[in-house]
């Protein structure tokens, strides 16, 4: 039920079987990592509180379950001082039910059994609606955060091109004054200008998108230490979407100052 609830699969050797007596699989950081005294291997021997076990499975990564030894019930039984005392019950609803409803009849009964109340459990019944929905919500306050911190990132931004482009009009005077006097005109100054200002945006752009996907993918291995749900992905319109808007906030930026240097006067521009 563990190995097929939580999805386990064995890098080398075999998964555990029902009829195994003295046989454990490894975790992957414990035998990975060489936590042990000796490395651990297949067909190997672990101590484990004076009993000897052979290991028939080395894990692959799987979150939670990447620091456990995993053996039969009647094996962890008689390891435990309280060979009745469970910290943890996994349970897989057959195909068709509903895991909320299935809980609910759980919780029930485990209050029935142990003379309790509703509301004064000592013990916990979560599903995986539940799980996911508290998932979702934690990572929907993180958004919100991430969300607050690029909204004031693009306004420190465009201010900062703006300001940028301000000093740049102010140092290219002159040869604003010789463009207009060989002909060009005050859409073409504009253009220049916006350009360059939007350029500036979609370099911003590509900056942020590439410690995006460093950070997102940060994250996502520290995540799947520890609870090995969490992906993250890169679909191209986002990654498109966020360098045009990028692109769109540096051009936008540039607007007033780009009006500046194309309503220059020619002669008071080349004076200059």
């Amino acid at each position: 039920m563990v190995v097929s609830a939580n999805n386990l699969k064995a890098l080398s050797g075999r998964m555990l079987k029902s009829s195994d007596s003295k046989k454990v699989m490894v975790g992957y950081d414990l035998w990975a990592k060489n936590v042990f005294s000796k490395p651990v291997a297949v067909d190997g021997k672990l101590l484990i509180n004076g009993v000897a076990f052979q290991v028939v499975g080395l894990l692959d990564k799987a979150g939670m379950n990447n620091e456990a030894v995993i053996m039969n019930e009647n094996d962890a039984r008689d390891l435990l001082s309280e060979p009745d005392k469970y910290s943890m019950i996994v349970a897989q609803v057959s195909a068709g039910s509903v895991p909320s409803e299935v809980g609910a009849r759980v919780a029930r009964a485990l209050r029935r059994d142990r003379g309790q109340k509703e509301g004064f459990e000592d013990f916990t019944v979560q599903t995986s609606e539940e799980l996911i929905k508290s998932v979702n919500t934690i990572l929907g306050v993180v958004q919100a955060i991430f969300v607050g911190i690029a909204a004031i990132s693009l306004l420190v931004g465009g201010i900062g091109i703006m300001n940028t482009m301000y000093t740049s009009v102010l140092e290219r005077t002159h040869d604003i004054g010789i463009m207009k006097a060989i002909g060009a005109r005050n859409g073409d100054i504009m253009m220049i200008f916006l350009l360059e200002s939007g350029l500036l945006g979609l370099s911003g752009g590509i900056v942020g998108v590439l410690l995006g996907v460093g950070l997102s993918k940060l994250v996502e291995y520290f995540g799947s230490q520890s609870v090995g749900l969490l992906q993250a992905t890169f679909p191209w319109y986002l990654i498109v979407g966020a360098l045009s808007f990028s692109l769109f906030v540096g051009m936008f930026s540039g607007v007033f100052p780009a009006r500046q240097a194309a309503k220059l006067p020619p002669v008071e521009a080349l004076r200059e």
